[in-house]
């Protein structure tokens, strides 16, 4: 039966394997190997079409229908404004005054080094930018939108030393003698920008608008993501209704995303392995939530904000947040309900939350992130030291009396049957179980995989230095060091094991280290050191129980 509990775990394993390479195939447009479809990469559609029915798009020049949002066959092109912070440097299109290009400064590129991360852009290859703009279902009222030009009122661009904030201000030309005015604050140290809009009703006649705010992105994945493991990159929304919910583009393009349409309170982002923008407004008021493709390969996710009616001469304000940066969870909770969850744990996060928070403190206590995996591996291994004693004592008494099985099997290897009576009768009389290493080790698999996916998600891996040769542990390891040791330990753990009385099933045994070890290789160091932390750690328990029980 020794077989029989190998197999099961390697089959976890195996599965586990196919399913991470599926779903890369799928998160490149490539069909799954379950069925379904795959995901759109660069699918076309008809100009002026939408997806999203009541947001259609346009050309820069055509008068959208009333109440929806105007989309662009082409982007439109101004005179950029650009701001820079100690955290960001943004670039604002003076059409709209729309964000068009976000750097962050305190990120560096993974795959070219020599730049920083460019989180917003709209260049030939790709487009991410943040537009805002007001809407009215009144018929004949045109309003100021994100394709109205603007100009940037005369004033700082460059946060000084010793000052805490600056402003940008647009003010748009006079739509039938209306305006619309954005205000961006920066704040030192916060990648959450203040907006604030005011609607000057100029005209003649009362005007019952609307604010929308929106993102609008490529449906391409982030340049250089790995092709051993996938991680989501699209629309997402939050409702008290319905809580955090991830949009797939391909859903968009179908007309068919499933998310609720309208609320009293939640929020709208974008969100990329790492990093994520939102448009937030935490006070509690009705709006709507929209999204539509808008173009080749274009989505667009909308937050609508009523204003109500605007009397001739008066003047509506309203405040929201542009969140763009990194996933910093802690961070992320304090700007607004909810907003954590772009850190995406997937289904474990019950599991993952409290082991990144753990993780977290020993990082505060030791001051080096591969210090504190190491030590967070330690801290679950002594949690489940009884229930790795008590595998591995199973596993032990399997190998001390795996001689006698392998020549009982080889006697009776004509004898089928009585081979597996007497299978049973030789572990009722050294009261081994067969399965019994098998149910400790799959009650911390849970645990295991959502520090995973902790790992994966964490953005302060990114350029987070450990030891010597590992400056940063979102990379893989340059010199694969310690895919190598890995590996190594892997094979140990193997050797430390009762051979299979099957010959096939003991080859791979030993070749199943080997296949993960090379997959391994392309993974970040952050993650490889978890697993041979843990690695080492179980060999040095099941050494010590080998020992103990005095087995060979």
């Amino acid at each position: 039966m020794t077989d029989i509990r190998r197999t099961i775990l390697w089959v976890v394993f195996v599965t586990s394997l196919f399913l991470l390479w599926d779903a890369w195939n799928k998160h490149n447009g490539q069909p799954s190997l379950l069925g379904g479809p795959a995901r759109p990469v660069a699918a076309a559609s008809a100009p002026g079409t939408s997806a999203s029915a009541g947001v259609p798009s346009a050309s820069p020049t055509a008068q959208a229908p009333a109440g929806t949002v105007p989309q662009p066959a082409a982007a439109p092109g101004g005179e950029p404004v650009v701001v820079t912070t100690d955290l960001v440097k943004a670039t604002f299109d003076s059409v709209g005054g729309q964000l068009v290009r976000l750097e962050l400064l305190k990120y560096r590129d993974a795959n070219h080094p020599e730049h920083n991360v460019v989180l917003m852009d709209r260049v030939a290859a790709r487009e991410y930018v943040a537009q805002t703009g007001l809407i009215t279902a009144q018929s004949g009222v045109a309003l100021p939108t994100h394709l109205t030009p603007m100009t940037a009122v005369p004033g700082a661009r460059v946060l000084a030393d010793g000052q805490d904030s600056l402003s940008l201000r647009f003010e748009s030309a006079p739509v039938d003698g209306r305006r619309l005015v954005k205000v961006y604050t920066f704040k030192r140290g916060d990648y959450a920008v203040g907006v604030r809009h005011e609607f000057v009703n100029g005209g003649s006649t009362p005007v019952t608008a609307q604010l929308y705010l929106q993102l609008a992105r490529d449906g391409n994945s982030p340049e250089g993501e790995s092709k051993f493991y996938s991680t989501f990159t699209g629309p997402a929304m939050f409702t008290t209704a319905s809580k955090y919910k991830k949009i797939d583009f391909k859903d968009i393009a179908k007309g068919d995303a499933g998310h609720d349409k309208t609320a009293k309170d939640g929020w709208i982002a974008m969100v990329q392995h790492y990093f994520a923008s939102a448009w937030i407004v935490n006070a509690e008021g009705a709006r709507e939530f929209r999204t539509a493709k808008v173009g080749d390969n274009l989505y667009t996710i909308a937050m609508v904000l009523p204003l109500g009616e605007v009397a001739p001469g008066a003047t509506q304000v309203q405040e929201s947040q542009l969140f763009a940066g990194p996933q910093m969870e802690n961070r992320l909770a304090e700007l607004a309900p909810g907003l954590e969850y772009l850190k995406d744990y997937g289904w474990l996060m019950p599991l993952s939350k409290p082991l990144f928070w753990l993780l977290d403190e020993l990082y505060s206590a030791i001051g080096n992130w591969g210090w504190a995996i190491v030590a967070l591996v330690v801290v679950l291994k002594i949690a489940f030291f009884w229930l790795n004693a008590s595998a591995y004592k199973s596993m032990a008494k399997m190998r001390a009396i795996n001689p006698r099985v392998m020549e009982m099997r080889e006697r009776l290897k004509d004898k089928p049957q009585q081979m597996q009576q007497e299978m049973m009768r030789i572990y009722r009389e050294e009261k081994v179980n067969p399965l019994g290493g098998c149910l400790p080790i799959l009650i911390q698999m849970p645990f295991f995989i959502a520090l995973y996916w902790v790992l994966l998600s964490s953005v302060e891996m990114r350029n987070a230095p450990w030891i010597g040769w590992i400056t940063d542990l979102s990379a893989k390891d340059p010199w694969f060091i310690l895919p190598v040791l890995m590996t190594a330990s892997s094979l140990a753990q193997v050797a430390l094991g009762a051979k299979p009385p099957d010959p096939m099933q003991a080859r791979l045994m030993w070749f199943m280290p080997l296949a993960f070890g090379v997959m391994f290789f392309f993974f970040p160091a952050g993650l490889v050191l978890y697993w041979l932390t843990n690695n080492v750690l179980s060999i040095a328990q099941q050494w010590y129980i080998n020992k103990k029980l005095g087995v060979a």
